[in-house]
């Protein structure tokens, strides 16, 4: 039952990121608003931190069932504790880590979206191949 969750969890982080792509060729801005939204307040702060954990969790969990079982361990490993560290801080300050970094990273969002497209893409092939 866990095996199962944690691998729909997977699934659905390879397809938002292949949505984020989608969204960054065929609305950029709205693609744009969205990033520039993280950490925004302090529900949007715990709420992002509550889906990397969960995020990580699952690929933690899952790792075992996917191609490449080390770097996803590795991936979930980085996404839970970043995710920690985060915890520890004030979400003000992501809000304005946040603030200074996002701006100039959606100055690519094609760059983006292809990056979200080819690693969201990894994702479901890793899920889907390893599973079966």
């Amino acid at each position: 039952m866990i095996d199962m969750l944690a691998s729909a969890v997977v699934l659905l982080a390879g397809l938002y990121l292949v949505g984020l792509a989608v969204a960054s060729f065929i609305a950029p801005a709205l693609a744009t608003r969205f990033l520039l939204g993280f950490a925004g307040s302090a529900f949007a702060h715990y709420l992002e931190l509550s889906l990397r954990l969960v995020v990580g969790g699952a690929f933690l969990l899952n790792a075992h069932n996917m191609m490449l079982p080390g770097a996803f361990a590795v991936l979930g490993w980085v996404l839970v504790i970043t995710t920690a560290g985060l915890l520890t801080v004030p979400w003000q300050w992501h809000r304005r880590f946040a603030q200074r970094a996002v701006p100039h990273a959606v100055r690519y969002i094609g760059l983006l979206g292809m990056a979200s497209l080819a690693f969201g893409g990894f994702v479901l092939l890793a899920t889907i191949r390893g599973a079966a």
